[in-house]
């Protein structure tokens, strides 16, 4: 990119934000260097001490005394020379960026990817493509080779790699499955109150029909009140949250064909079989769905509520035995002291007898959390050092905590335990939680699912909440075809983006609710929507932008 690009840009930086400052100074003393072939690896092995600013937690006393990373130090041969802080990260890092000054490396202070894409064109930060072998990074070489999706979820649009990767992977793997679905793989768990099922004799639903016959029950015989005993008139058939992650309505959609989840790309993108992108918000079977539900408004078995309430709020509802259908990751939660008369409810069939749950894949993969300046004069040494942190065993304790001090013992499979909350407080007059704070280490830390399974025990939540994934709701998922969190769009796809996200979403959101609160839309409404999608929301363009976007990331993959 040109200086005059990143001129153009500039006030859109993360770390720039309310400061001006010269582009001529990025560069810093090595801007770029003229002998070296920034495609190749730089030979120079004579710097081993490295300058780093990296961000920590509020809880963290700094690095200096670490004995993970000092161990790591003396092992790979070279000193870090920490500068770390949790307050005024981001005036720090732009101050030393603007004026010129820069360190061997930034970790942890939260570069975007158009950061990186941009300080990496103009050659602020080093391709680390050369390095990413088994000769200078073993590591993490061997598990680009085995996670493609991960090498191309940090590869920048101009082919380069400007940072080394981050993450958290927690999937089925983790638990002992043989495939490995993402723990965000079905945001919303729906659930029944079989209860009241049972009393009504009604089986537990498998279509929506069958659902909408036990709502009714639930409201016409007002459940609460004669099975717990509540006021009369205070059932309330379903309550969700009004397109939540994990409390939404969402899920209820499958037997239309679809379940537009929200998300950080668009609340409405999928990808289909045969690799093309499309909005289901501007589809006919969307159109049925909300056409569909509004009637399960204007019978009363849908709570008016899900469009203001609070997630505190629907809990309130749910603990006090008040509702019968709802959403959310574990009954015991929601529930309270009536969980043990719910079930999950099923993916249910729609009125042509299927359905079809779009998936989601894990948190995203990215590449900000350690990228190497122009300064640093021998890279393949301050790579030596971060190669170590993609060994699962070390990964785990920059994580949590030291063995010895958050990790107990080995369970007889060989998998670490972690310390308890009684434990740590006997022994460290803290929490568990507080110990990994000022134990934890930030930075370019990549956790696999598998390591949950091998290296280091899983928190006891998620792995009961993966084995609800993996045992049951994963049956009810025919294909899964999924649109990559991972995608990196260039600056010019990030403009359209920019300029079109917000309203476009506001514009699905505000819709959406009116239709399944006042009914339609009518054939002029549904018209009229479409064409405000196209005209000022720019669907078309970012239909393109995600399609291209989602084009490089396979070939990149493969």
């Amino acid at each position: 990119m040109k200086k005059v690009g990143l001129w153009k840009k500039w006030m859109s930086y993360v770390f720039t934000a309310g400061l001006m400052v010269s582009v001529t100074a990025c560069g810093g003393k090595n801007t770029p260097t003229e002998n070296q072939d920034p495609k190749t690896a730089n030979t120079d092995t004579s710097q081993t001490t490295f300058s780093v600013i990296s961000g920590m937690s509020a809880l963290s006393g700094g690095y200096d005394n670490n004995v993970v990373l000092n161990k790591i130090q003396e092992d790979t041969g070279v000193k870090i020379d920490w500068t770390c802080m949790s307050d005024s990260l981001a005036e720090q890092v732009n101050i030393r960026i603007g004026g010129g000054d820069l360190p061997d490396a930034f970790m942890a202070v939260g570069f975007s990817n158009y950061d990186i894409a941009n300080y990496g064109a103009d050659g602020v930060f080093l391709d680390l493509t050369p390095y990413l072998t088994e000769e200078y990074m073993p590591n993490l070489s061997k598990i680009l080779e085995e996670n493609p999706d991960i090498r191309a979820a940090i590869t920048m649009s101009d082919g380069g790699i400007y940072g080394l990767p981050a993450g958290e992977r927690m999937g089925t793997a983790g638990i002992g499955a043989e495939e490995d679905y993402s723990i965000y793989t079905i945001p919303q768990f729906s659930m029944i109150n079989k209860a009241w099922l049972d009393d009504l004799g009604l089986p537990v639903p498998t279509t929506l029909d069958e659902l909408h016959t036990a709502l009714k029950a639930f409201k016409d015989n007002d459940m609460s009140a004669k099975y717990y005993g509540n006021e009369a008139g205070s059932t309330i058939p379903m309550s969700t949250g009004f397109d939540q992650w994990c409390w939404g309505q969402n899920i209820f959609y499958a037997g239309f064909g679809f379940t537009n989840w929200p998300n950080d790309v668009c609340n409405d993108l999928v990808l289909k079989e045969d690799g093309t992108v499309e909005f289901v918000c501007a589809s006919d079977s969307y159109r049925e769905a909300v056409t569909y539900f509004h009637n399960w408004f204007e019978e009363g078995l849908m709570d008016l509520g899900m469009f203001s309430q609070s997630d505190t709020q629907l809990i309130a509802k749910c603990s006090q035995g008040y509702v019968g259908v709802t959403t959310w990751w574990y009954i015991e939660e929601v529930m309270g002291e009536y969980a043990d008369d719910y079930v999950f409810l099923p993916i249910l069939d729609g009125p042509d007898g299927t359905h079809h749950v779009t998936v989601r894949t894990g948190g995203a993969i990215n590449s900000g959390n350690l990228n190497i300046t122009s300064d640093c004069e021998s890279p393949a040494n301050l790579l030596k050092f971060y190669d170590q942190w993609y060994d699962p065993e070390i990964v785990m304790q920059l994580q949590y905590g030291p063995i010895g001090v958050y990790f107990t013992e080995k369970d007889e499979n060989g998998v670490w335990q972690s310390i308890s909350d009684e434990e740590s407080r006997e022994k460290y007059g803290k929490s568990a939680g507080e110990l990994k704070g000022e134990q934890e280490v930030y930075g370019p830390k990549l956790i696999l699912s598998e390591y949950y399974d091998t290296t280091f025990q899983m928190e006891p939540r998620a792995i009961e909440r993966l084995t609800d994934l993996n045992e049951f709701w994963m049956s009810y998922v025919d294909s899964t075809v999924t649109y990559p969190v991972d995608c990196v769009y260039t600056e010019e796809e990030l403009d359209t983006i920019d300029l079109y996200k917000v309203d476009f979403e506001n514009t699905v959101a505000e819709n959406e609710g009116l239709w399944l609160k006042n009914g339609g839309p009518t054939d002029e409404e549904w018209a009229s929507y479409l064409n405000t999608l196209k005209t000022s929301c720019g669907m078309e363009e970012l239909q393109k932008v995600y399609q291209e976007a989602y084009n490089r990331y396979i070939s990149e993959e493969n």
